[in-house]
């Protein structure tokens, strides 16, 4: 029976470990509170884009990670795209945004 305690006592920690690990951070992905912190930020930044009148959101995506906010799809001009940037920069959180927009 002491085996059996012994066993279990180490295991469990160790189990924890490995269970905890699939939620951290890596270069490439992020843990679970950096997903939360991108989605909100994605939101706010399209919301940004519909208040403006002058742009039409609908054909801007927007896709964020580690606060590194990426612009794309279709604009009808240089302005627009300046525009959306703008806006997306004014977002609280955004670290950086990458204009990946084409103009039709």
């Amino acid at each position: 029976m002491n085996v059996w305690k012994v066993a279990a006592s180490l295991l469990t920690p160790l189990l924890l470990a490995f269970a905890l690990s699939g939620c951290a951070p890596t270069a490439k992905s992020e843990g679970t509170g950096g997903y939360i912190d991108d989605t909100v930020i994605t939101a706010k930044v399209k919301s940004e884009l519909v208040r403006d009148d002058r742009l039409k959101a609908r054909e801007i995506n927007v896709e964020t990670f580690k606060g590194r906010v990426q612009l794309s799809g279709f604009v009808g001009s240089a302005s627009e795209a300046s525009l959306a940037v703008q806006a997306a920069r004014g977002v609280a959180g955004v670290k950086s945004v990458e204009n990946d927009m084409q103009i039709k």
